[in-house]
């Protein structure tokens, strides 16, 4: 039970756990943070947040479980408005997707990373922000990776897993470093993509005719592009080295597409579309 829940930052993520853990009824009160006021008094009325406040400091006194669910640019403010206010067996976890920026963070605010810091990422959301967006099943058989450093505290540990095991997420652990490499990968370059194919759509002359006969293909492959641009902008600049290298990777691989279709080279594109078809439905089939 969390008597009280500090959330920093209550969009889509962090009203979606807010929701969760009241409706498992393991939450006493819950404290809302933010810079948006119209957002945090709907999250009143919502139901979401049972007060808020607009200063970091004040919104963790007094709580045990502090969930900060900021944009990866303001963490490091965050911490260090958190830092003397925080109860001393307070757990601090977040939900930020590179964990080495988190980390080092944590590293300047704190000037050593705090034992009972977990830094987490649940793996779920939508297109959508603010409060509004939110709801209570997000979490529901998805994946949240904690990363705990050699100092973290095995109960702290211990306690966050058990908070997003309650929202019915499958917790798992990797290293921070291996986190944000398969993150690259995974999360970050297909919004990459998605963000580059409608940019340079947009910017063609035909743009308009473009979008007006586009189907559904290019609608659900492109959805993650009305994600938040500021968030998308902190995530590459976090994560920019691991997020190169794949681009770069990814890069060649298009090169190589891109040569067999002028080539007119059946073989070869069959040969990739069949790879890549069979990789897709295994990932489906153990996704279900």
């Amino acid at each position: 039970m969390i008597e009280r829940l500090a959330i920093l930052g209550v969009g889509l993520i962090g009203g979606s756990l807010a929701r969760a853990l009241r409706g498992a009824d393991a939450v006493g009160e819950v404290v809302g943070c933010g810079r948006s006021l119209p957002n945090l008094e709907r999250a009143v009325e919502l139901g979401v947040i049972d007060r808020f406040t607009q200063s970091p400091g004040d919104a963790v006194a007094g709580a045990d479980m502090v969930f900060v669910a900021v944009p990866l640019g303001a963490m490091k403010g965050v911490f260090s408005a958190i830092r003397d206010r925080l109860e001393p067996g307070a757990v601090v976890t977040d939900g930020g997707s590179v964990k080495g920026s988190v980390v080092a963070d944590a590293l300047s605010a704190f000037e050593a990373v705090p034992p009972r810091l977990v830094p987490g990422h649940p793996i779920a959301g939508t297109e959508c922000s603010g409060v509004e967006a939110s709801f209570a099943e997000l979490y529901e058989n998805r994946r949240v990776i904690l990363t705990p450093l050699p100092e973290t505290d095995p109960d702290a540990l211990a306690r966050v897993t058990a908070m997003w095991e309650t929202c019915g997420a499958e917790v798992t652990r990797m290293s921070v470093a291996h986190h944000d490499e398969v993150l690259a990968a995974t999360s970050h370059l297909p919004h990459m993509l998605a963000f580059g194919l409608v940019d340079a759509l947009a910017r063609m002359r035909e743009n308009d005719e473009i979008f007006r006969y586009a189907a559904g293909g290019f609608r659900d492959f492109t959805r993650i592009a009305s994600s938040s641009p500021v968030m998308w902008r902190d995530i590459c600049l976090a994560n920019r080295e691991a997020l190169s290298a794949m681009l770069a990777r990814f890069g060649i691989e298009m090169t190589d597409l891109a040569e067999s279709i002028r080539r007119a080279d059946g073989d070869r594109l069959l040969e990739i579309f069949e790879r890549a078809k069979a990789a897709r439905d295994r990932y489906v089939d153990s996704a279900r």
